[in-house]
């Protein structure tokens, strides 16, 4: 078997597995917690056959593999670029399911993640610009880039979630815990891949070999876990001195809307007059009358 059908084999493989992930988020109907999941698995799938149909009209064209090339090149980068941005997505969407039970440490950490992200975006867009850099050399730039810090977040997610899961009441069944290992594993293969490439240019063909090998085994991974029955989350019972417990607290408590108190100098004009007249009620109930005393009348007998 040579390279080209090892690795044409390697991507029929990958786009049976990715289907096989699609039917089974969609039979366990969990498009509302793994909607961008689902649309990683749509993307590649779609990304992998459009490039197997280009392969396979290059090799029976061969004097056509030159005009193929653009339509090749279009297709793997933009798919890479979304692939990048969806990738984003699961990792905030894992969060958000992992910190389901704390809701004020889910929406002080959601909004944490945003700030970070869109901070990623912009240094990655940022830091592929260099003199000379244009067209499509800088949008390659900018999509690897942004794949890098892309795995980076990825792995701080998987090593918070690691450590993390039994306290949220997960397992290591659960399939938050899946998903975040695929996606760890996933994120630790690009950023080797990136890494090696930029050591070793001309050993792309072998790496390409070690790239699809480990894809494929995390989509079994994912299918896995979604096929599997999945064990219910177990009830969270924290101390009260337990830092997740007081974190919470301060973080629900950040959000809240204080109230307020009139500190004098209020004019009547603000009240309306049905208000006007149940405070005069009141106050005249607070009034409590003094008559004089009875050894203090004077009368006729004792003024004579």
């Amino acid at each position: 078997m040579t390279s080209i059908s090892l690795l044409s084999a390697l991507a029929y493989v990958e786009v049976i597995l990715c289907a096989a992930g699609l039917i089974a988020v969609s039979v366990r109907k969990q498009w509302q917690d793994y909607g961008a999941l689902g649309s990683f698995l749509a993307i590649r799938m779609v990304s992998d056959v459009a490039g197997l149909g280009i392969n396979l009209l290059a090799a029976k064209n061969p004097a056509e593999a030159g005009a193929l090339y653009y339509p090749y090149f279009y297709t793997y980068w933009t798919s890479f670029a979304v692939e990048s941005v969806l990738a984003l997505l699961i990792v905030y969407g894992l969060f958000r399911l992992a910190m389901a039970p704390l809701k004020g440490l889910q929406t002080l950490g959601m909004l944490v993640f945003k700030w970070a992200a869109g901070i990623s975006v912009a240094v990655a867009l940022g830091s592929a610009f260099t003199p000379g850099m244009t067209g499509m050399k800088y949008l390659n730039a900018a999509i690897s880039q942004l794949q890098r810090t892309q795995s980076i977040l990825t792995l701080c997610l998987l090593l918070f979630v690691t450590f993390a899961i039994r306290p949220m009441g997960l397992s290591y069944k659960s399939r938050i815990f899946g998903v975040s290992l695929g996606l760890g594993v996933l994120a630790t293969n690009d950023l080797v891949q990136s890494a090696w490439l930029a050591l070793n240019p001309n050993m792309a063909t072998t790496y390409n070999y070690v790239n699809g090998i480990i894809i494929c085994l995390v989509l079994v991974t994912w299918g896995a876990y979604f096929a599997l029955p999945e064990p219910k989350r177990r009830l969270i019972v924290l101390p009260t001195t337990s830092p997740f417990l007081r974190w919470n607290q301060i973080s629900e408590a950040l959000g809240d809307d204080p109230g307020y108190v009139a500190i004098g100098g209020v004019p009547p004009e603000l009240f309306a007059p049905a208000e006007l007249e149940v405070m005069r009620r009141a106050s005249l109930k607070m009034v409590t009358p003094f008559p004089a005393p009875a050894e203090q009348r004077v009368t006729a007998s004792t003024a004579v």
